[in-house]
């Protein structure tokens, strides 16, 4: 077995043992393989594992790796998107983890529509920490921004993203997770059929255990498969 093959082993033991803890079942949990810093190659060998899903958060980078793999699996882009690169990943991603403003969704609408594509698979990034330094909307503006999206047919809400601060101790971020929990449930007590929210994607190397734990539907996880304290969270 090569390396990635260990280090996919010991993430699904994480897996198994942090449902098990919250009374989950592991087929509940889906995994981005999050390949900002993988190579085509590494791409490669991290789908023959069967880790369909690939994350990818640079346009210019993820792009000529889809080229070359793009019928091999789903493809999420998972970082901040540029209003000008939305027409990048149109036809070519099947999720967004980023939405953010009414603007993107609208050029997200506008390009979906041009091309006649799919919609798109939209997570929409709360920033529950409130850290200056992290993107998405706050919590209190939530409900009114969800609302505004499930007006575009182009745009599928599949649920809530939110990225945690990098802190010593990951029992600090379980308010953070906890807390869009929450919010999930307070969009689906609206019982609106375009807002169902069913996922959540949070959770990355260092805290997805305690993602788990507190909801997560979907964990983006970089260092933890592929190894390297640079290659990504």
């Amino acid at each position: 077995m090569n390396e990635f093959g260990k280090h996919w082993e010991k993430v699904q033991e994480r897996i198994q043992a942090a449902c098990r803890r919250a009374n989950r079942d592991p087929r509940e949990i889906g995994v981005v393989a999050v390949t900002k810093y993988s190579d085509v190659e590494d791409t490669a060998r991290l789908l023959d594992l069967g880790l369909t899903h690939v994350g990818e958060n640079k346009v210019q980078d993820a792009v000529p790796k889809w080229k070359v793999l793009g019928d091999r699996g789903t493809w999420h882009f998972i970082g901040h998107m540029q209003r000008n690169k939305v027409k990048e990943i149109i036809g070519r991603f099947q999720y967004l983890h980023s939405l953010d403003r009414l603007s993107l969704a609208q050029e997200i609408d506008r390009r979906v529509r041009q091309k006649e594509a799919e919609p798109l698979s939209c997570f929409l990034q709360v920033n529950v920490s409130g850290e200056e330094s992290k993107f998405g909307i706050s919590p209190k503006e939530l409900e009114e921004f969800a609302k505004e999206v499930a007006n575009y047919s182009t745009i599928e809400v599949a649920g809530l993203m939110t990225m945690a601060p990098i802190v010593e101790n990951p029992e600090e971020v379980r308010p953070i997770f906890r807390e869009l929990k929450r919010l999930q449930k307070q969009l689906q007590r609206l019982d609106q059929t375009r807002l169902r929210v069913p996922h959540l994607s949070m959770g990355m190397s260092q805290d997805f255990d305690i993602a788990i734990e507190e909801g997560a539907t979907w964990v983006r996880l970089g260092s933890v498969l592929v190894g390297g304290g640079k290659r990504g969270r």
